[in-house]
């Protein structure tokens, strides 16, 4: 899987590229530098790794607010708000995965100020290499809708973690090269504005919870 991810996500970036190039200069013009925020997350074992990302936020987001982004976040930049909307503002991680730091496919690489929210089951995730794109992000894609109110750091660690822990818990232990391939498709479909189902499913209480966010 290994030269899959190195042969797509190199092809990905020579394609992309001007367009990276421009979303670079409308982050520099409308809300400074820099231009791309270095995100710490975990990577396998545990290790940590500095996740690419255009900058979508003020530069002292961090000292500011959680490590999460909720509904309406003030902290966010008018140009971040369409780049988070189009998840344009994820496509620096195709060089996370030329380097090795991530896969295309895996568990999504989550904030070590959050790692005491893992259960022992989550914590075999950590085993893994983390993903540019799963199940959970697909079915998540919407995320912050779910977040709002001033106690949505406590939302996101109570219920929306737990889901998203679970649902791509349950896509690795029976992933093949198959089923990535199938995600990888649903990624570039949901990138194109397309309703996407993910293949993997949420257990119904978590489904339940997710389908507010749908409608918000």
């Amino acid at each position: 899987m290994r030269l899959l991810d190195i042969s797509l996500a190199g092809l990905g970036l020579l394609v992309i590229a001007p367009l990276l190039l421009v979303v670079a200069i409308l982050v520099a013009v409308m809300s400074g530098r820099p231009v791309i925020y270095r995100s710490q997350r975990m990577g396998q074992r545990g290790r940590v790794f500095s996740l690419l990302k255009f900058r979508t936020m003020r530069q002292d987001a961090d000292s500011v607010g959680p490590g999460i982004t909720g509904r309406n976040d003030s902290r966010v930049t008018p140009i971040g708000r369409i780049l988070r909307r189009t998840k344009v503002d994820e496509l620096p991680q195709l060089i996370n995965v030329l380097k090795g730091d991530m896969s295309l496919v895996g568990p999504r690489p989550e904030d070590p100020r959050y790692l005491d929210c893992y259960s022992a089951a989550d914590r075999r995730l950590l085993e893994m290499r983390p993903g540019l794109t799963s199940p959970a992000s697909i079915a998540f894609r919407n995320e912050e809708a779910l977040l709002d109110g001033p106690d949505f750091e406590m939302r996101y660690v109570k219920t929306v973690l737990p889901a998203k822990l679970s649902m791509d818990l349950s896509y690795m232990q029976s992933r093949t090269l198959w089923s990535d391939v199938k995600v990888i498709a649903e990624t570039a479909l949901m990138l194109l504005g397309r309703d996407v189902h993910p293949s993997a499913k949420l257990p119904p209480h978590r489904a339940f919870f997710l389908s507010l966010g749908k409608k918000s």
